[in-house]
């Protein structure tokens, strides 16, 4: 299940800037998009993350999960791994072999954390504005993102938001190897009560965990 994680935990290394022109309309929505999430002190929710592939033969697989933002930090929970990031530190637990990794984050080189979702067009993308939608009665903006980097596994992103309150519903990633994930928010909670412990590994919750520090 290692692998679904490290999918939400989508590669944001671009060397290349932003220098083509970029639709208007569209960075409009994004700018007011990415204030909303900015202005928040904190925010929670669960997600569902759908995997489409040529190779499930029209299946689908789904995930379900829970994160934690401020600012830099988060805490993600999902399949069985746990993901804690302090701004400096991460903190990877695998249940199944109770054991946690430790590494240093480095935000210019790390893989792109879930607290990045919201400010990631602003650098080495494209941004086009393609339709308005209605999905369960709501008014639905449809962005989609294109990585200037070639050499990027994922070739498309696509942001629907929400035309009441630029609010995110949900996201997908196109990827060159035909795979397809959807990542839908549900039960969203602006500003709920974090502290340092809320971005910080305490090992004596988790008894017996085998610690691998590769810093």
């Amino acid at each position: 299940m290692k692998k679904f994680l490290s999918l939400l935990l989508l590669s944001a290394s671009l060397a290349l800037p932003a220098v083509a022109q970029q639709d208007p309309k569209a960075g409009k929505i994004l700018d007011q998009m990415s204030a909303k999430y900015q202005a928040l002190k904190a925010y929670s929710a669960s997600f569902t993350q759908t995997l489409e592939s040529p190779g499930l033969k029209g299946q689908k697989q789904n995930l379900t999960g829970d994160i934690t933002v401020s600012g830099q930090k988060f805490r993600l929970k999902m399949s069985g791994q746990e993901v804690i990031n302090n701004g400096t530190t991460t903190w990877t637990y695998l249940k199944n072999e109770n054991e946690v990794n430790i590494s240093d984050s480095d935000p210019d080189t790390q893989e792109m954390s879930p607290s990045q979702i919201y400010t990631m067009y602003k650098k080495g993308y494209k941004y086009t504005y393609v339709q308005e939608v209605k999905e369960g009665g709501e008014a639905l903006d449809v962005i989609e993102l294109s990585p200037e980097n070639r050499q990027n596994d994922v070739f498309k992103v696509r942001l629907k938001v929400r035309k009441k309150d630029t609010s995110v519903k949900s996201w997908q990633m196109f990827k060159k190897n035909g795979n397809r994930y959807t990542f839908l928010i549900k039960d969203f909670k602006p500003n709920p009560a974090v502290d340092a412990n809320t971005f910080a590994f305490d090992k004596t919750k988790y008894k017996g965990v085998k610690v691998v520090d590769l810093r």
